[in-house]
């Protein structure tokens, strides 16, 4: 069984889709999908479909749904298609691999498993490749950590469960998924930063900041790839824009650390201008201004990175 979450729901076993349309059923899938090869309660799927509350009939609402998921893996699994014809009678028997639509979709201590059967998981394939770009980024091998990192990221299609009616559980979910692929994306970010791809990242950058105009681990590497490129009017631009959008956002102030790159990007912006002569920029008895010594190189990228952050499992999201 190979699933893709990372953008719109889509389940397959043996190559045919298992994916079914109506919203319940759908929604369930989604939810079995997310914990796939794990036992998912059923008070779990049932709190996803009814948060309000359970209505009475309920739990033989939930059973219906479940061997209409069944009778759509039956039709998936070898020979299934004329098997399927039954509504899903036959579901449970062996099409000749071992594997039944009741033991793909199996009752199990309370709840269902969805067996993938050692399938495909893009989730699965986006932690360990986040996982490995991490661990290369703490070791200091920043080509492998801009590569491991770029291939979790490219996993992305979409919004995860895109055309998904989400209730609390699995919004939950989607929450956890964008947050890691946040942290992956700011880490991709400072690899390449990390290895001199200043004028190379401004493009990409300018999207994301567009895209996540309070975020300000991205506004950082921005200015700091702006400021690299010797373009430090435009990181100041950038700033600037941060702050009104911060202000649109609760009033909210940047951190101590942007206001520490903005001090470094007015120095090197005042560094950088021109000189006029004492006697060209006042009259005599006016004050003359203090000469600009030249001041440190401004912090590399590498001092915005955040810490990776573990990626937590469905089990502990739905706990």
């Amino acid at each position: 069984m190979d699933v893709r979450i990372l953008g719109g729901l889509s389940v397959r076993e043996n190559g045919v889709s298992v994916t079914p349309t109506a919203a319940a059923p759908r929604q369930l899938l989604a939810l079995l999908a997310a914990g796939a090869d794990q036992i998912v309660p059923v008070s779990v799927l049932m709190e996803e479909v009814w948060p309000s509350g359970a209505p009475r009939g309920a739990r033989a609402e939930l059973h219906s749904h479940i061997l209409g998921l069944r009778s759509l893996i039956a039709t998936a699994l070898p020979g299934g298609r004329d098997g399927g014809r039954d509504g899903g009678r036959g579901a449970g028997r062996d099409r000749g691999d071992g594997r039944t639509a009741e033991t793909v979709l199996a009752a199990q201590s309370g709840g269902y498993r969805l067996d993938t059967g050692g399938g495909s998981h893009d989730v699965w394939q986006f932690e360990r490749a986040a996982g490995a770009g991490y661990r290369a980024m703490e070791a200091g091998d920043l080509p492998r950590a801009a590569l491991r990192l770029g291939e979790a990221l490219a996993l992305w299609r979409g919004e995860p469960y895109a055309g998904v009616d989400a209730g609390p559980r699995l919004r939950a979910e989607i929450e956890r998924l964008e947050a890691s692929r946040l942290s992956v994306l700011d880490q991709w970010v400072e690899a390449q930063l990390g290895l001199g791809r200043h004028a190379e990242m401004v493009p990409e950058l300018a999207v994301l900041v567009a895209r996540h105009p309070v975020n300000e681990s991205l506004h950082a590497q921005f200015m700091v790839a702006l400021l690299r490129s010797g373009r430090t009017d435009d990181a100041l631009d950038a700033f600037r824009r941060l702050c009104a959008a911060l202000q649109r956002d609760g009033g909210r102030e940047p951190s101590a650390r942007l206001r520490r790159l903005h001090r470094t990007l007015l120095t090197v912006r005042d560094t950088a201008r021109p000189r006029i002569p004492a006697q060209a920029q006042a009259p005599a008895h006016a004050h003359t201004l203090p000469p600009i010594h030249a001041q440190p190189r401004p912090e590399t990228s590498a001092s915005w990175s955040r810490s990776p952050r573990p990626v937590p499992s469905f089990a502990a999201a739905s706990a």
